[in-house]
């Protein structure tokens, strides 16, 4: 709007009242993240697998796809043991970490052909971690042109697919262990 009220601007809008529950923290469980009683990274892996988002389980890791994703494919490499620091895994963790990620690429170059990835962790909340007492190594695909003037102005990233679809896609080409 411009500074009269009512006169249009000339843009047009995408809303997404579901994320601010998200920014606002409101969805968090009691107890705040810090705790495994309300950890979402503890508590996906027993959550029946619609429900999870869950793509893929391990012996000592699992992936599933960001509830909060960046692109469509979004995935996101745990541990099931509630551990905070990169630096606290076992050898056999982080060497699951390193293998689930490796598979996460080459699935999703299968099913949706990305240009490159992004892949990181962010240790710490000062450092980005939303979920900061439960390490997550972030696998996000990227294709020219994914970084439009949608996130960069207007705040609104849109996604093509559901993420029951997307899970469906990844789930049925994560090979078999």
């Amino acid at each position: 709007m411009s500074e009269r009220t009512g006169d249009p601007d000339g843009l047009e809008r995408l809303w997404t009242p579901y994320r601010l529950a998200y920014v606002q923290g409101e969805d968090r469980p009691e107890g705040g993240y810090e705790r495994p009683a309300g950890c979402p990274f503890c508590l996906a892996p027993a959550l029946p697998e619609a429900q999870s988002l869950v793509v893929a389980r391990g012996a000592l890791v699992f992936a599933l796809l960001n509830l909060y994703p960046y692109n469509p494919g979004h995935l996101m490499v745990c541990p099931y043991r509630h551990v905070a620091d990169y630096t606290d895994l076992t050898e056999a963790e982080t060497v699951e970490v390193a293998a689930f990620t490796r598979t996460a690429m080459r699935v999703m170059r299968t099913v949706s052909s990305p240009h490159g990835f992004n892949l990181g962790m962010n240790q710490g909340a000062i450092a980005g971690a939303g979920i900061a007492a439960h390490l997550h190594q972030h696998i996000v695909p990227r294709w020219g042109g994914d970084a439009n003037f949608m996130p960069v102005i207007g705040m609104t990233k849109v996604l093509p697919q559901l993420l029951a679809d997307t899970r469906d896609l990844l789930t049925k080409a994560w090979p078999a262990a």
